[in-house]
């Protein structure tokens, strides 16, 4: 990991520059068509994949098209309706109970807000920075799932372990305009290249400048 942070920030740009390249149409993975369904889809997405919440929504908000239906809906009918999606009776108990505050106390609209957002149950700052980023195209911060936390540590830019500190250590090195797009574009990497158990570090774009830390390397 480069010792000081003038050459994490230089190596963070190069790095940008470069998947900016690669993965040109990197985007939030999760179909939405507002701000209320993008929350709504990625409070399903904790421990499941963007796939399988992709094939459950079109079918829950048709059933449930927004906030007020939601907060009417019976919990148990909901937990049905995205049980594939792991963990569904607190993620039914919250997204019943997130549509009853954001109409009670938001007059039906998502809140613009971190603070306001992670008040609201089952929504903490990934969530949060989803909804904000993509949504409403505020940059407040910097999504950590797994794929980021994991490559933040192999490409030298974080040795923290704990979301909210790798989060921090990465704003402090990407500009803010760059913070949203910087997670599609390592989400993309992370999928393709830089992948969990066996990354294909022969196969990629970074190698050349790329620490690999914490990276086994076969014979």
């Amino acid at each position: 990991m480069p010792r000081s942070k003038t050459a994490r920030r230089e190596l963070a740009a190069w790095y940008f520059d470069k998947l900016r390249g690669l993965y040109p149409d990197a985007a939030c993975a999760l179909k939405h068509r507002n701000a209320f369904e993008l929350l709504v889809a990625t409070i399903l997405s904790a421990q499941c994949t963007d796939v399988r919440v992709n094939m459950v929504t079109p079918n829950l908000f048709t059933r449930w098209p927004g906030p007020t239906a939601f907060a009417t809906a019976d919990v148990d009918h909901v937990q049905e309706a995205i049980r594939s999606t792991g963990f569904f009776r607190n993620k039914a108990k919250n997204i019943v109970a997130t549509s009853r505050i954001i109409l009670e106390k938001h007059g039906g609209e998502v809140p613009r807000t971190m603070e306001e957002l992670i008040a609201l149950p089952g929504v903490a700052r990934k969530t949060a920075n989803v909804v904000l980023g993509n949504a409403f195209d505020l940059n407040v911060g910097v999504v950590v799932d797994t794929h980021i936390g994991r490559l933040s540590k192999r490409m030298g830019l974080s040795r923290a372990t704990e979301p909210v500190k790798i989060e921090r250590d990465l704003m402090q090195l990407l500009e803010p305009a760059q913070w949203t797009l910087w997670s599609h574009l390592l989400i993309s990497h992370g999928r393709a290249v830089c992948v969990a158990r066996k990354p294909r570090c022969s196969q990629c774009a970074l190698a050349t400048r790329c620490p690999r830390a914490g990276v086994v390397i076969s014979a």
